[in-house]
C-alpha cells in the first residue's frame, strides 16, 4: 500500500504539473471565460458520474449541500475566473509561482477562522515566500515595470488568497468530497450564467476541437487527479509525505511550460520561486514538528 501511494502521488503530481501548460495552450485557441465554462460543465458530469457509479444518492438533497452555495461561488467559480484571467496575461510561469504562494494564506486564515496560532517562524515563512513573490513580480527591473504585469499579478496572488479562504473553509465541512465537489460545480453554473447574462460574453466555440483544452482541464486539474490524490492520502502509512510530493508540482510544470507553451524560463522566476517554497517548507517544518511535541 505504501508503494502504491507513493506511485499515485507520483502520478498526480505529474498530472496536476500539466495544468499550466494545458491553460496557456487552451487559452490561445479560447478566452478565460469559455474555458472555464467548458472545463466547469465537465467537472460536473464527471462528479455526477462519479456519485452514480458509487450510488450516493442519498446524498444529492439541497437540504444536505447548502454549504455549496458559498463554497460554490468561491471554488470553482471565482477562483478560476481569476485565476484563467491571470494566465491570460501573464506568462504562465508568472501565474503558477504567484498562485502557488496558496499554503502561505492557508495557514493565515487558519489563524482566522480556525484560531490557529501565528508563531514567529509563520511569519519569517510568510515573508521569505513573499520576497519571492517580489522577484517574480518585478522581474527585479523596476524602471521597466509593466502595469499589464501589476493587473496580472493582483489577480494571480488574489486567486491564492480566495484558495486559502477556501481550503480552510473545506475542511471545517465534512460532507462526502465527490458529493460536495458536485454541488460545489453544479452551484458555479448557476453563478457562471448570471455573470455572463450581466457581462454578455459569447460562449461559442470557432470549432468543436476547442473543448479538447477544457476537458483536460475538467479532468486533470480539477476532477480526476482529485480523486486520486485523495486515495493515495487515505492508502499512504505517512500522508504527510505523500503531501509533500505536491511541491515538486511547481517545478514540474516550469519545465512543461519551457517545452509545450515554449516559454523561456527567466532565472528570476527560477529564484522566486526557490525562495517562495523555502517559506513554505519551513513553515511546514515547524507545523509538523510542533504536532510531534503534542
Amino acid at each position: 500500500m505504501k508503494k502504491k501511494s507513493y506511485i499515485l502521488g507520483i502520478i498526480v503530481v505529474i498530472l496536476w504539473s500539466t495544468a499550466a501548460s494545458a491553460f496557456k495552450i487552451s487559452l490561445r485557441y479560447i478566452d478565460h471565460i469559455q474555458l472555464l465554462f467548458y472545463s466547469i460543465v465537465f467537472s460536473s458530469i464527471f462528479f455526477f458520474s462519479l456519485i452514480l457509479i458509487r450510488k450516493n444518492f442519498g446524498e444529492l438533497k439541497i437540504k444536505k449541500n447548502l454549504n455549496s452555495i458559498f463554497l460554490g461561488f468561491l471554488n470553482p467559480f471565482l477562483y478560476y475566473l481569476i485565476l484563467f484571467k491571470s494566465y491570460s496575461i501573464l506568462k504562465g510561469q508568472e501565474a503558477l509561482c504567484l498562485n502557488y504562494t496558496w499554503p502561505i494564506w492557508i495557514v493565515i486564515f487558519s489563524a482566522i477562522f480556525m484560531k490557529n496560532k501565528i508563531y514567529l517562524e509563520n511569519i519569517f515563512a510568510i515573508f521569505l515566500s513573499y520576497t519571492g513573490v517580489f522577484i517574480i513580480f518585478t522581474n527585479l527591473k523596476l524602471r521597466n515595470f509593466n502595469i499589464n504585469n501589476y493587473y496580472g499579478s493582483f489577480l494571480a496572488l488574489s486567486s491564492a488568497i480566495i484558495w486559502g479562504i477556501y481550503w480552510v473553509l473545506n475542511v471545517k465541512d465534512k460532507r462526502e468530497d465527490n458529493v460536495k465537489l458536485f454541488f460545489n460545480f453544479l452551484f458555479s453554473i448557476l453563478y457562471f450564467f448570471i455573470f455572463i447574462f450581466i457581462k454578455g460574453f459569447n460562449l461559442k466555440l470557432k470549432s468543436i476541437f476547442y473543448l479538447i483544452g477544457p476537458l483536460y482541464v475538467s479532468l486533470f486539474e480539477m476532477g480526476l487527479t482529485f480523486v486520486l490524490w485523495i486515495k493515495a492520502l487515505r492508502i499512504s502509512e505517512n500522508s504527510t509525505r505523500i503531501a509533500n510530493l505536491i511541491f515538486l508540482s511547481p517545478f514540474f510544470s516550469l519545465f512543461l511550460l519551457s517545452i509545450f507553451a515554449n516559454e523561456k524560463i527567466l532565472i528570476t522566476t527560477i529564484i522566486g520561486l526557490f525562495f517562495i517554497i523555502s517559506g513554505i517548507l519551513i513553515n511546514e517544518f515547524f507545523l509538523t514538528k510542533r504536532k510531534n511535541r503534542i
